[in-house]
């Protein structure tokens, strides 16, 4: 009895412009919610790629180390000195520091992530790198990130039609003669928020670049421990015994302690969080305004349904059933043109913006969510409708 007529979707196609209106406006918030979605998602992906790919077990990094891009570096002695302990079995350091590269083509420079790797201890497991570290024990040779984004020129277009290409790279706050490397092989890591591109290179080249970098202070060190060793318990031991001014970290430590950095402490994190709170308040205004409209336009109809019998329950039901329609409606126009944006971001960003079924789910409960709200406010409107006030 109940759908026996459609009063529902009757009275929101009655004013179809409006209703048209209201649906555009819905799935703008729903679009601007996969995409605040999608870009926080991204950052924290993106932002921890380099730790994903690290190998080892443990990783040890400076007391003040607060994220990958604000470097901070600590004594190598530090790292050699786990050796010492049951269950460590090799260590291996990692040295980074943001350069300049000169674009192949415009002259301009762009900063560009260096890292400085001993190439006969792999310390990435990315088998592109790891098949090429022979060529990076040449000097002046380097390996090229072909995800970073396109400021620094074709350079993995040029390689993969020459087999080589020439680049001219200098420290970051210097106006020294800049040093020349040669691309001699290519990887995939991608961009991050901070990082527009990534580069290898032996660590005497490296040094050789950064003259006043020491091969005393590293950057991350890698802790691989022998075969049935607990974790958990060598991580204890160190902790217990070394000195306090580092830190050693379990992986999934390490990419938290990362992520918690950009989501809680800088401006980034907490402006995806606002936009989001925002677009969620936007969303309940927009689907209020129509149901609330619905029912002022029709409180003679809803007072006329209650004086031959129809309980309040039934029109407050026939209230939620707009909210529900409302929200479906939107939705689906706002999920297909956020899977296009997303592929355009993703082109244009080299950010990993895609499209996931957690976030889909997320924003369908959002906006129903959104509009169930505004039904609860639009329903005090029928409250007052009152069959005394007809006859």
């Amino acid at each position: 009895m109940i759908f026996a007529i459609p009063v529902a979707w009757l009275q929101l196609i009655h004013q179809r412009v409006r209703l048209f209106a209201t649906l555009a406006g819905l799935a703008f918030v729903v679009t601007l919610l996969f995409m605040q979605l999608g870009f926080q998602d991204a950052l924290f992906k993106s932002a921890v790629r380099v730790h994903q790919n690290l190998a080892g077990d443990l990783f040890i990094i400076s007391k003040q180390y607060k994220s990958l891009v604000a470097q901070q570096s600590f004594p190598k002695s530090r790292l050699y000195q786990t050796l010492a302990f049951d269950g460590v079995a090799d260590v291996t350091p990692l040295y980074f520091q943001f350069g300049k590269l000169r674009n192949i083509e415009t002259g301009q420079k762009f900063s560009i992530f260096m890292f400085g790797v001993d190439p006969s201890k792999p310390i990435f497991n990315v088998p592109e790198i790891n098949q090429n570290l022979d060529i990076l024990k040449l000097a002046s040779t380097a390996l090229f990130d072909r995800d970073s984004r396109p400021d620094f020129g074709p350079i993995a277009q040029r390689f993969e039609e020459q087999g080589e290409v020439s680049l001219e790279i200098t420290p970051f706050n210097s106006i020294t003669t800049a040093n020349r490397l040669e691309v001699k092989g290519l990887f995939t890591l991608g961009a991050s928020f901070g990082v527009d591109g990534n580069l290898i290179t032996n660590l005497s080249t490296f040094v050789n670049i950064f003259a006043d970098r020491s091969t005393e202070a590293i950057d991350i060190g890698s802790i691989h421990l022998k075969p049935g060793a607990n974790i958990q318990q060598v991580q204890n031991n160190l902790i217990t015994h070394l000195s306090q001014d580092i830190r050693i970290l379990t992986r999934q430590e390490f990419i938290d302690f990362e992520k918690q950095y950009w989501n809680e402490r800088t401006p980034i994190g907490f402006t995806f969080r606002l936009m989001v709170s925002m677009g969620f308040v936007v969303g309940i205004g927009i689907a209020y305004q129509i149901l609330y409209s619905n029912i002022s336009s029709h409180i003679i109809e809803y007072a006329t349904l209650k004086a031959i019998g129809f309980t309040n329950s039934y029109l407050l039901f026939v209230v939620f059933q707009q909210a529900l329609l409302l929200a479906i409606f939107s939705y689906l126009p706002g999920f297909f043109t956020s899977s296009r944006l997303f592929n355009l971001a993703k082109e244009a960003t080299r950010l990993p913006i895609n499209m996931t079924l957690d976030q889909s789910l997320l924003v369908l409960a959002s906006i129903v969510l959104m509009c169930s709200v505004s039904g609860v406010f639009a329903v005090q409107k029928l409250r007052s409708a009152d069959p005394a006030d007809i006859f």
